[in-house]
């Protein structure tokens, strides 16, 4: 399949988890439109790229270590994207990527992620975090960033900030994972003493 051929399909791509699911299976069992397809999500005006977002995220979700080979060119393309509804799934692919790094000390991951790649997920994370997103784009990255912060210590104190100024304003919903992400950075504060 071409990428073209693979642009046509995601037009029937919906945001039910069956057809997500459905396309998602068409990427794990053809490795080689991995490309095209993060070539058409960094597509950032058209509407398909967020349907290929949708699609790389349930891929991932079955098997993260097919981005792997392209991690490079996912991270540095992310701050490209306008579109939420492209933004939501990457933010989700990269708290993945992060929680088998950090918590489930995933050995592949160990191996796959470097320096570089550390420091363009904590940027875009900020990124994130400072603009105006949707929530669920802040609530993994502040996720990603509280692990991170267990390698770099400047994090802490930067995401602890954010929390604190954004937190009168924002939802039900970001108050409560910044109160949790607050209560994360406290104890390992105090587990670090």
């Amino acid at each position: 399949m071409t990428k073209d051929q693979l642009y046509d399909e995601l037009n029937y791509v919906n945001a039910t988890r069956v057809c997500r699911t459905k396309y998602a299976n068409l990427i794990l069992d053809n490795s080689e439109l991995m490309k095209p397809l993060l070539d058409i999500l960094f597509m950032i005006d058209d509407k398909i790229s967020t349907r290929a977002a949708w699609v790389l995220e349930f891929a991932c979700k079955q098997n993260i270590n097919l981005i792997l080979p392209y991690l490079d060119f996912f991270l540095e393309n992310l701050p490209k994207l306008k579109l939420d509804s492209a933004i939501r799934p990457c933010a989700k692919i990269i708290e993945i990527i992060i929680e088998l790094y950090y918590k489930k000390e995933n050995p592949v991951i160990k191996k796959s992620l470097s320096k570089k790649n550390k420091e363009d997920i904590i940027e875009v994370s900020f990124d994130w975090m400072i603009r105006d997103e949707k929530i669920a784009v802040k609530a993994y990255s502040m996720n990603s960033l509280y692990y991170l912060g267990t390698e770099y210590d400047w994090i802490y104190p930067e995401l602890s900030e954010i929390l604190g100024r954004e937190y009168a304003n924002q939802s039900a919903g970001y108050k409560a994972r910044a109160r949790h992400i607050l209560g994360r950075i406290n104890t390992q504060k105090t587990n670090n003493l």
